[in-house]
């Protein structure tokens, strides 16, 4: 079994102080960063691009970084995010024209390869590509908003991914996106999610980033051994 992570989108931080607001989530016990990237073209927002990553890796911060690109014409940002300090490159079904190109680029940087899939997105666009991904993630908001509910039908949509996963005996971690929270957090890793992202729930509790983090691997260690526990 793999570890229950949590990965803190700083979608919902404090960007006037964002260095110091990711080391204090890391310092709270989250296990990764989650870089949510926006181009008011596929989503409409527009958040951060390659020049903060780099920015935050030349402030010291050291821990893996997983890029979400919700962007068009992804291949430039590809190249751009690896060489800023990437460990992990999701993109979209719907991002690339050509997917196993795009997928193909990630690898050839030197980072871990994800897809995310959408709501609606169907999940026969995973029968050609799931041999080359080191992560999928699936998205239980539809993207381009912090803040968003926790969208209850998407508990299926994980379980039959992990279904997917096991079958084909790969080490491909299952990343959950969108309204996870306190309350939800035990359920959704039950479905079967490795990799928790979070981010209003973090960052905008009344708690302190270390009650609140604290609180979320309690409920998780509960339910999962930490004997049993497998990092990325």
């Amino acid at each position: 079994m793999k570890k229950k992570l949590i990965a803190a989108s700083i979608l919902s931080a404090n960007f006037a102080c964002l260095g110091k607001e990711v080391n204090n989530v890391l310092k709270a016990g989250v296990d990764m960063i989650h870089f949510d990237v926006m181009d008011n073209h596929y989503v409409p927002n527009l958040t951060i691009g390659p020049l903060v990553l780099k920015s935050l890796r030349k402030y010291g911060i050291k821990c893996i970084i997983d890029v979400h690109l919700m962007t068009k014409n992804v291949d430039n940002l590809i190249i751009d995010f690896a060489k800023s300090g990437a460990d992990i490159i999701t993109l979209h079904t719907e991002n690339s024209n050509h997917l196993d190109r795009s997928i193909s680029l990630i690898k050839n940087y030197g980072c871990k390869a994800g897809l995310a899939i959408n709501p609606s997105t169907p999940l026969n666009c995973l029968d050609y590509l799931i041999n080359k991904l080191d992560l999928i993630l699936v998205m239980s908001v539809n993207p381009g908003f912090e803040g968003q509910k926790f969208l209850n039908y998407i508990y299926k949509k994980i379980i039959q991914i992990k279904k997917i996963i096991n079958k084909k005996k790969k080490n491909i971690f299952l990343e959950v996106d969108g309204g996870i929270n306190i309350n939800n957090i035990n359920q959704v890793a039950i479905s079967g999610a490795d990799i928790l992202v979070i981010g209003s729930a973090i960052f905008k509790s009344t708690l302190s980033y270390n009650d609140i983090v604290k609180n979320m691997k309690l409920k998780l260690n509960k339910v999962f051994k930490k004997d049993n526990y497998k990092k990325l």
